[in-house]
C-alpha cells in the first residue's frame, strides 16, 4: 500500500483517480459501468433520502394526532433512512462489497411491506417503486462488486 501511494504520487500511476485504485481499461466499457454505477448508487440514495424525510415527517407530528408509536417508527425511519444513506454515499460508492450485501436490506424491506400489507400507506405503488429502484441500485452495477476474473487485482477488493 505504501508503494501504491508513493507511486501515485510520483505520478507513476496516471490515470489512478485516487491512492490505492488501479485503473482496468480505459474506452466504452469502462464508460458503460461508471454511468450504471451512478444510476445504482443515486437509486439507492433516493430510497435513503425518501425514507429519512418520512422518518422526520412522522416523528415531528404531535402525539394527539395518533398513536404513540407512530413516532417512534419516525424515529426509526430516521435511523434506517440515515444509515442507508451514509452506506450508499460513502461505502457503496468506495465499491466495498460489505455495503453491497448490507444494502439487500431495502428490496427485502420493502419487498416484506409489500406482501405483508404493512404501512405506511394503503397505496402500494411507493413499495413496488422502492424495490425496482433498490433491486436497479444493487443489480446494474454488479460487475463493480464481482468482476470477472483476471480484471481486477485480488488485493485491492
Amino acid at each position: 500500500m505504501v508503494e501504491m501511494r508513493r507511486a501515485a504520487s510520483c505520478g507513476i500511476l496516471r490515470d489512478a483517480r485516487k491512492v490505492g485504485h488501479i485503473p482496468t481499461s480505459s474506452g466504452p466499457m469502462t464508460q458503460r459501468h461508471s454511468v450504471l454505477f451512478k444510476a445504482g448508487w443515486i437509486s439507492l440514495a433516493i430510497i435513503g433520502v425518501a425514507i429519512l424525510i418520512f422518518g422526520l415527517i412522522t416523528a415531528s407530528m404531535p402525539a394527539s394526532s395518533g398513536l404513540p408509536y407512530l413516532r417512534a417508527i419516525g424515529v426509526a425511519s430516521i435511523g434506517m433512512g440515515l444509515f442507508g444513506l451514509l452506506i450508499t454515499t460513502i461505502a457503496y460508492r468506495r465499491r466495498e462489497r460489505w455495503a453491497w450485501f448490507a444494502l439487500w436490506y431495502y428490496p427485502l424491506f420493502w419487498t416484506w411491506h409489500l406482501v405483508g400489507g404493512l404501512p405506511p400507506g394503503k397505496d402500494r405503488v411507493h413499495q413496488v417503486v422502492f424495490i425496482v429502484l433498490s433491486l436497479a441500485g444493487l443489480l446494474l452495477p454488479l460487475r463493480e462488486f464481482f468482476p470477472r476474473r483476471g480484471t481486477r487485482d485480488p488485493t485491492t477488493s
